[in-house]
């Protein structure tokens, strides 16, 4: 490729966008000296990149890639349908997989539920995917999902409302409305989610599944479409603890790409976790996580009755607060807006991270963006047009920091309580989820999914661990109880999960 220079009218306007302002001399002199590098930055576009692991692809037959009829997609949680088949035997043989939309599979379209991505072809595998082959899984297809992963709801994809196979008048959560949607048809064994604001637990409590988000680096990222490195995470969905146990422990591990894994990063036989004893843990309640002004009574009810089965189990509750956690949806939309639209605007890739960057990914995006922005989902350009605003006029970018900042003493408040229990339990979703409606306008749809990710969004935030298991219904409803844990304590989340569900059968 090379680089055309600038006009001078163009360098006034970029300098002018910059707030960098040029007299006539200094125009001519700097017009020389962006010449000159880029002539220096086009000699990185003629050097060859290197390949790393996402590239080898180590299962590359992909057979009947096709979009399902809608008689065979009843709950519209598939985008696509294809057929590839892992090792002959290991710990995941006979398990059929499906990934959220925004998970690279090689040969196979990928559009985080947008058609502003529609017809791009990833040329890569990301880490879990491999992992997941490895391990014997079949995977079965892309599933849908909110389009750019910005809604909790799960009536925002370009490509149709996700209907709740449990509850059918009633959304499937997002923003991975079709995994959770997946695993509630009985479609498939285990979904893999994405979760940045509560995208894996909020479905998994709408459709009456298990859900876990992992400790933030626990399990990779690399090669799935982010919204800020620091909230970004994905995990697994499915009927039962056992069955997230097993593929946790399949995925989790450092790849040597993320750089949001630490260094030093140790997994767990998650498996063996899985023992029906809680006798002797302790179980924090979290005040703000129930009764709070958007709360519903029912769903309150439901999980303190699931919390008065784990004290009849054996686990002692005792009463905690972090007053922050009902500041935690305005710390997450500094943070996931200011750093998910500079996200976007870097072409779906972000930058100053030590690590593995997704150029196919960026160059398709970036030609698709510039030629069908209109295309962006109204979540989207509502929050890109306030973060240019803020960052025009205030600092977005001290915005930012700033809730950065306040979320290392929320993490440290939720840490104080962990240091004296194993667990924080609360409502996953603190209402029922909504009635799917058609007639909604766009500022309504929008407006009521934010309630959604009340009390799963914090922990995205301070990277703890958090699994939703079902414990009852409310109006006819799924419900779920969240359990929070340690950071890289996934082994007592799972186990609490596990021994609750020994215990009930809530359908």
């Amino acid at each position: 490729m090379s680089y055309r220079y600038p006009s001078r009218d163009e360098l006034l306007e970029i300098a002018a966008d910059a707030h960098i302002p040029l007299n006539e001399s200094e125009l001519d002199d700097y017009a020389t000296l962006v010449a000159d590098t880029l002539d220096i930055l086009e000699t990185v576009e003629e050097m060859a990149e290197p390949q790393f692991d996402p590239h080898d692809i180590a299962y590359p037959d992909r057979r009947n890639a096709r979009r399902p009829a809608p008689e065979a997609n009843p709950h519209n949680a598939w985008i696509t349908k294809v057929d590839v088949d892992g090792a002959a035997t290991g710990p995941l043989a006979d398990t059929t997989v499906g990934l959220k939309d925004n998970i690279a599979l090689a040969g196979v379209e990928m559009t985080n539920g947008s058609r502003l991505l529609e017809g791009y072809v990833p040329e890569i595998d990301a880490t879990i995917v491999t992992r997941l082959l490895d391990a014997g899984a079949t995977i079965e297809g892309k599933l849908n999902m909110e389009s750019f992963a910005f809604s909790g709801s799960s009536d925002t994809s370009d490509f149709g409302t996700v209907t709740n196979p449990r509850a059918p008048d009633y959304i499937a959560g997002g923003s991975s409305s079709g995994s959770g949607a997946a695993v509630a048809a009985g479609d498939v064994d285990i979904a893999i989610g994405g979760d940045q604001g509560g995208s894996i637990r909020i479905p998994s409590s709408c459709c009456g599944i298990v859900g876990i988000k992992p400790t933030t680096g626990l399990v990779p990222y690399t090669g799935i479409f982010p919204i800020d490195s620091t909230l970004d995470h994905t995990g697994p969905m499915a009927e039962t603890v056992d069955e997230v146990a097993a593929a946790l422990e399949v995925m989790a591990g450092p790849d040597g790409l993320d750089p949001r894994q630490p260094a030093g990063l140790d997994t767990e036989p998650y498996t063996q976790a899985l023992v029906d004893d809680i006798e002797g843990l302790t179980v924090a309640v979290l005040d703000e996580g129930f009764d709070r002004e958007e709360s519903d009574p029912e769903v309150d009810a439901t999980v303190r009755n699931a919390i008065e089965t784990l004290e009849h189990l054996g686990a002692e509750t005792v009463s905690a607060s972090v007053p922050r956690h009902l500041d935690s949806l305005a710390l997450w939309m500094a943070i996931a807006g200011y750093g998910g639209i500079q996200t976007l605007k870097q072409g779906g890739i972000g930058s100053l991270l030590d690590g593995w960057y997704d150029t196919g990914l960026a160059t398709a995006y970036d030609k698709f963006r510039k030629s069908q922005g209109h295309d962006f989902p109204p979540s989207v350009k509502a929050t890109w047009l306030a973060i240019e605003y803020v960052d025009r006029e205030y600092q977005g970018s001290a915005l930012y920091g700033k809730g950065q900042n306040i979320t290392l003493a929320m993490r440290q408040a939720y840490d104080e309580i962990l240091d004296d229990a194993d667990l924080i339990a609360m409502p996953t979703v603190p209402i029922k989820p909504f009635e799917i409606d058609a007639d909604l306008s766009r500022v309504e749809r929008i407006r009521r999914s934010l309630v959604t990710s009340l009390n799963t969004a914090p922990f995205d935030l301070t990277h703890h661990p958090a699994i939703s298991v079902p414990c009852g219904n409310a109006g006819d409803r799924p419900v779920g109880l969240m359990l929070v844990g340690d950071h890289f304590d996934e082994a007592s989340v799972l186990r609490a999960a596990y021994t609750y569900q020994q215990h009930t059968d809530w359908f």
